[in-house]
């Protein structure tokens, strides 16, 4: 890991209460992608077996590692799919939709795991006046236009469902992945469009309300960057990195989203954004994963204590789900070496949801 990523994410946090807005980011409308490259196909199967990562983008060598161990791991245990959190090209996001960052941070990593990888924004990919910051919607475009050349990497729109298995009228499993940026984004946004309270958000909503209504699966899983509790050093939504006044950095207003629309009405909230791996103890029948640990870590806790079933602050890893009709399991890895030719993945917690009654 390079000394630049850790000491950008210090300095990027102590910029937060002072940063000054200097220039304009003017966004682009969302893009609805096309079928014009064939691309792995989604679960048939009532049984499904889930790849988790989470802030994987890096295009260094532990990216690699972490890629090389849950390759074998996915491998053996015959995963169908695969989940990638946010923040999926450090430190900017992509120049274009055809930037070479796509090739050395996402599909040479992955070369062997030939699945499926629905993808979500995270802050490094939509980065504006500096990286990371969150407040660069065009650039969440061109990783939309992605999906149209590769055939791993999922992105259809800016946010969007998938039910599996793929055709069911009655799915085991249905993924709500959003793009939490507007509402928690570190620097504001100065597109109307992509403003907290903006027609983008306010579509956002309303499409996940109804959605979710709508739902006819039996398990419903909500993918976000950015968590709604957390133990790591950014902690929970409505006072990430002890920010509670500001409609974005404070994450105030993607905390309204998550207590109004998804607690008690999505089994799972799965996230990245702090480089750490937590398995949370569920708010009102809704459990926060965080699996954001597949390419770099930073040690510490926040002084927020949310109750767990366990956590790890200080090593690389990944997660996996095993998605039944009556339960999911979540199997938690670490990774310990950095260099990918001997990077093993150890299994270090397992955690079952379910059976639920209904």
């Amino acid at each position: 890991m390079r000394e630049e990523h850790v000491t950008h994410a210090i300095r990027r946090r102590e910029l937060l209460a002072g940063a000054v807005v200097a220039a304009v980011g003017v966004g682009l409308a969302p893009v609805a992608a096309s079928a014009s490259t064939r691309k792995f196909p989604l679960p048939t199967t009532r049984e499904l077996t889930v790849l988790v990562t989470g802030d994987a983008g890096t295009g260094e060598p532990a990216q690699y590692a972490v890629a090389a161990a849950a390759r074998r791991v996915a491998a053996e245990k015959g995963c169908s799919l695969a989940l990638g959190l946010g923040d999926n090209l450090y430190l900017d996001g992509p120049e274009s939709s055809d930037d070479d960052e796509f090739q050395t941070k996402f599909e040479q990593p992955n070369v062997g795991i030939d699945v499926p990888w629905l993808m979500i924004l995270g802050n490094h990919d939509v980065s504006g006046l500096m990286p990371g910051g969150g407040d660069g919607p065009a650039r969440g475009d061109y990783e939309v236009a992605y999906h149209n050349s590769s055939q791993r990497w999922y992105m259809p729109d800016r946010y969007y469902s998938v039910p599996l298995p793929d055709g069911s009228p009655n799915p085991v499993v249905e993924f709500f992945a959003l793009d939490s940026n507007p509402v928690a984004s570190f620097l504001p946004q100065l597109d109307p469009r992509y403003t907290w309270n903006g027609p983008y958000m306010q579509q956002q909503r309303e499409w996940l309300d109804a959605k979710l209504r709508e739902s006819r699966a039996y398990w419903k899983i909500v993918l976000a960057h950015h968590p709604y509790i957390n133990n790591g050093p950014y902690g929970n939504a409505g006072e990430y990195n002890g920010v509670t006044l500001d409609d974005y950095a404070s994450g105030k207003h993607l905390k309204e989203l998550y207590e109004e629309i998804v607690l008690g009405r999505a089994d799972l909230i799965m996230s990245g954004h702090d480089h750490c791996s937590q398995i949370l103890a569920p708010v009102r029948g809704t459990q926060q994963i965080v699996c954001g640990a597949s390419s770099q870590t930073e040690s510490g806790q926040s002084k927020v204590t949310n109750d767990f079933h366990w956590q790890d602050f200080s090593r690389r890893g990944f997660m996996t789900l095993s998605i039944t009709a009556t339960a999911i399991t979540i199997d938690a890895y670490l990774v310990e070496s950095s260099d990918p030719a001997t990077a093993t993945a150890t299994l270090a917690y397992t955690h079952t949801v379910g059976p639920r009654a209904g």
